[in-house]
């Protein structure tokens, strides 16, 4: 059975942390970061080395909200497993968000989509002069 659209756009990754970092609870770290995060992604500890997080993905990506801890001094666990989920999870979401209008790189979309889909509707506000006419008074 198909998820409705708005469910589709919530994801909900696990993050792990490598266990020999100095910090010995990372997870506790990564959620205190993560408050300040532009996104504001939702999350919490599933144990001292691993958090879950639930984002949409047209606000952010999962390769932004790694790279923002990396980028803060939090190591990731870098065993096969986790990298292969990591490369499989950003290729699905850069493909998906690029289905929506979001390219590469950019870190909130959503404004974009609705400012385009506010243009092409025919509401009335739209004035309907040349550019070089609105500027007279």
């Amino acid at each position: 059975m198909p998820q409705p659209p708005d469910q589709e756009l919530r994801k909900r990754r696990e993050i792990s942390f490598c266990t020999l970092h100095p910090d010995p609870n990372q997870a506790r770290t990564a959620l205190s970061l993560l408050e300040d995060h532009p996104a504001r992604p939702r999350a919490h500890c599933l144990s001292a080395s691993s958090i879950e997080v639930e984002y949409n993905v047209l606000d952010t990506c999962l390769e932004q909200i790694e790279q923002y801890l990396i980028d803060a001094g939090l190591h990731l666990d870098n065993r096969l497993l986790c990298r292969m989920k990591r490369a499989l999870y950003y290729y699905s979401e850069e493909n998906q968000r690029a289905l929506h209008g979001c390219p590469k790189g950019q870190s909130n979309c959503t404004d974009r989509i609705f400012v385009s889909q506010y243009r092409r509707r025919d509401h009335g506000c739209r004035d309907h002069r040349p550019e070089h006419w609105r500027h007279y008074r």
